[in-house]
C-alpha cells in the first residue's frame, strides 16, 4: 500500500493488547492496527512430542502419504513417518555451506508430486569468492533425490554468513516464489534496493528454473527474477486463501514485517523501517514512512524474529483463516487474525517451547510445530484442548 493511499492515523481505542515488552523505536504507526493490535481471545492447545532427536530442523512439507519431509540446517533431508519415526538421510542433498546462519533451509513439494515426484529445496551454497542463496529442483526416489539441479543461485557472492532468507514457494500454475536475505553487512544491506543483485527480494521463476514473461521487471534493464524488492530477510512465506503470496521478514532492532508482495514493489529497506540499528542508531533515513516504497501490513516492536508461516485452515472453528506465525526469539507461535487484508487481533501461543522455526497446518486441524535446536524437535499442537 503506497503513502498516497494511506488513511490518515486515527488513534485506536483502548483495548487489551498481547505483553510484548518496551518499544526500541518511537514511530507511530501508518495506520490503525499496524501494530499491537488487540489481543485475541486466548485458546487452548495440547503440546505433544512428534519426532526428536533432529540438529536445527529448518524446514517442514507434508507429503500426499501422510509422512513428511525435514530439512536439517547441517545438510540432511529426512522422512518423518506417521508416527515420528525418522528415516536415516536422503541420498543426493546438494553440499551445502553450514556456516552460522547457513545450511540445508527450507523444502517444498510441487502441486503435481503425487505424479512427479517433484521436491524444491533452498540452501546455502558455498561458490567462489563466498557464499549464496541457491534452491534446486530435484525427484524425490524412494530414499534418494535424482535429477538435482539449482534453479536459482543468488549473486554476487557473500563473504557475511548471514541473512540467507530462504522459503520457496510453489504455486498452481507451475512458478515458484523464492525469498532471500541480504547478508547482514552495512554494506550488504544496500544492495536490496540494487534491481542488478537479488539480494533482499522476493524471486518468481517457473519451476524449471526460467524467467516468467509477466515478471515485472521481464525485459527491463534489471535481473528478470526480481518480482519484489527492499526486504531485509525474508524467512517466512506462504500463499493465501486467494493464493497471493504472504511474507514475514526480520527487522533489526524492531520491525519485523509481514507483507503481501506486490510485483514490482519497494519495501523500503534500508532507507525506511520500523525498527533501529542493534545500537540504537537510526535506520537509513531515519523514517518509517517514505513516499514511493510499501508500508507493511503489520509490524513488531520488539519483534518475534519470524520462521514460516500458514493460514489455517483445519477443523478448529476459533482459528479458521489465521495466519500462523513461528517465532525464534523470545520463541513462541503468533497467531493474527485479518479483516480485509489488515490484522485485527493477535495471540501469542506456545511461548516456553523454545526457538519455534516454522509450521505446517495438517489436514486433520492439528500443527506440526519445528523447534530450532541441537537436539531439535518437531511438536504436535492441537488446537482446542
Amino acid at each position: 500500500m503506497r503513502l498516497a493511499a494511506l488513511i490518515a492515523f486515527i488513534p485506536t481505542i483502548a483495548a487489551a493488547q498481547v505483553a510484548q515488552g518496551d518499544r526500541n523505536a518511537s514511530f507511530e504507526p501508518a495506520f490503525e492496527n499496524q501494530t499491537r493490535a488487540p489481543a485475541l481471545d486466548a485458546t487452548p492447545v495440547t503440546v505433544a512430542p512428534f519426532a526428536e532427536g533432529l540438529a536445527n530442523p529448518w524446514g517442514i512439507a507434508e507429503l500426499p502419504d501422510g509422512t513428511f519431509l525435514v530439512t536439517e540446517r547441517p545438510g540432511r533431508l529426512r522422512r518423518v513417518a506417521a508416527d515420528g519415526t525418522l528415516s536415516g538421510p536422503i541420498d543426493g542433498v546438494p553440499q551445502v555451506d553450514a556456516r552460522q546462519q547457513g545450511g540445508l533451509l527450507d523444502v517444498a513439494i510441487a502441486p503435481d508430486f503425487a505424479q512427479s515426484g517433484v521436491i524444491f529445496l533452498t540452501y546455502a551454497k558455498g561458490v567462489p569468492g563466498g557464499t549464496v542463496t541457491a534452491a534446486a529442483r530435484a525427484v524425490l526416489q524412494g530414499t534418494t533425490l535424482t535429477d538435482v539441479r539449482d534453479i536459482f543461485v543468488q549473486g554476487p557472492p557473500s563473504d557475511t554468513y548471514a541473512h540467507y532468507g530462504s522459503r520457496i514457494v510453489p504455486t498452481a500454475d507451475g512458478k515458484v516464489y523464492i525469498t532471500t536475505g541480504e547478508h547482514f553487512t552495512q554494506a550488504n544491506r544496500q544492495l536490496a534496493q540494487d534491481l542488478d543483485t537479488t539480494y533482499g527480494k522476493v524471486i518468481r521463476l517457473n519451476a524449471d528454473g526460467s524467467v516468467p514473461q509477466d515478471n515485472p521487471f521481464a525485459g527491463q534493464d534489471a535481473d528478470e527474477s526480481i518480482w519484489s524488492y527492499g526486504h531485509r530477510n525474508v524467512q517466512g512465506a506462504t500463499l493465501g486463501p486467494d493464493g497471493k503470496l504472504w511474507t514475514m521478514e526480520h527487522g533489526p532492532a524492531g520491525g519485523d514485517e509481514l507483507n503481501q508482495p506486490q510485483p514490482g514493489a519497494n519495501y523500503g529497506w534500508p532507507v525506511i523501517s520500523y525498527g533501529v540499528n542493534y545500537n540504537g542508531s537510526p535506520i537509513g533515513s531515519g523514517q518509517a514512512v517514505m513516499e514511493g516504497m510499501e508500508q507493511p501490513v503489520y509490524y513488531w516492536d520488539p519483534v518475534i524474529a519470524p520462521g514460516g508461516m500458514g493460514f489455517y485452515d483445519g477443523s478448529y472453528a476459533p482459528w479458521q483463516g489465521d495466519l500462523l506465525i513461528a517465532g525464534l526469539n523470545p520463541g513462541s507461535l503468533t497467531r493474527l487474525r485479518l479483516q480485509n487484508g489488515r490484522v485485527v487481533g493477535e495471540e501469542r501461543l506456545l511461548q516456553d517451547v523454545g526457538r519455534v522455526r516454522d509450521v505446517e497446518v495438517l489436514d486433520n486441524g492439528d500443527l506440526l510445530v519445528l523447534i530450532d535446536a541441537d537436539p531439535g524437535q518437531i511438536l504436535r499442537v492441537t488446537p482446542g484442548r
